[in-house]
């Protein structure tokens, strides 16, 4: 299932299974041939992806980059399953975390030793698993042009420590990755390279934008409205995130 957003910007709701699977967004006007995904999911939910693509009408061979908001398992789990099917497609993440998958360092990926033992005895996971080639490093602060959509990168370290957000501002809108949700949740602040203070001063950023469509990687999207609901969450969090 694929849902457009507003016109440039798609939807592909993840399909949770044991643990919370990302959702898929697409960036680019269809005529542009040039589409970049955001996000991929879990293990095992890059068949579904390509699926929902391929029903939704996308031509694969227009899918030029991989965008990571961050690279926890939920979110790069399905990765290469992924390239597999579309071999020319760039990754792209933000610096800090990119050398972590070019080093094969897969601490953020799983985020504690807990996680890691868990996955690794749900799924066949290897040394190499999460080990990538990084196209671009994005640092934030870039404005690039995808599919004829503007797009602007911001830096929201404290859910991961290279985490992003996308921000489309003739639309007002926002693509959070996992530093906000909808309905008062903000992404957790206890996995590796997290940092609670850098988290607080990320919601309180994200709470200056006027945001008008939220689109979180997980749970409901805000189509309209949004920006309240960022103030309030923000409100609500702060004093228990500190400094």
């Amino acid at each position: 299932m694929i849902e457009n957003v507003v016109k440039g910007i798609r939807w592909i709701p993840g399909r949770d299974k044991f643990l919370p699977d990302s959702h898929v967004y697409v960036i680019g006007e269809p005529e542009s041939h040039d589409l970049s995904l955001v996000d991929c999911g879990l293990m095992e939910m890059g068949s579904y992806k390509i699926e929902a693509l391929e029903s939704g009408g996308i031509d694969l061979n227009h899918v030029h980059r991989l965008i990571l908001t961050h690279t926890h398992m939920d979110h790069i789990g399905c990765l290469a399953e992924l390239l597999a099917v579309i071999p020319h497609a760039e990754v792209w993440v933000h610096e800090a975390e990119g050398a972590f998958l070019e080093r094969g360092d897969s601490r953020i990926v799983f985020g504690n030793k807990m996680f890691e033992s868990m996955l690794r005895t749900q799924y066949a996971v290897d040394e190499n698993s999460f080990t990538f080639k990084v196209h671009r490093k994005l640092t934030g602060g870039e404005i690039l042009m995808l599919g004829g959509v503007e797009i602007e990168v911001i830096h929201l370290p404290g859910h991961s420590c290279g985490s992003i957000g996308l921000h489309n501002r003739p639309n007002k809108l926002l693509m959070s990755g996992d530093t906000i949700y909808a309905d008062g949740a903000i992404g957790r602040y206890d996995l590796y390279s997290a940092d609670s203070g850098e988290l607080k001063r990320s919601l309180e950023f994200l709470s200056k934008l006027d945001l008008d469509i939220l689109l979180p990687c997980h749970n409901r999207i805000v189509r309209s409205g949004a920006r309240p609901m960022v103030e309030n969450t923000v409100r609500q969090w702060s004093p228990i995130l500190g400094d």
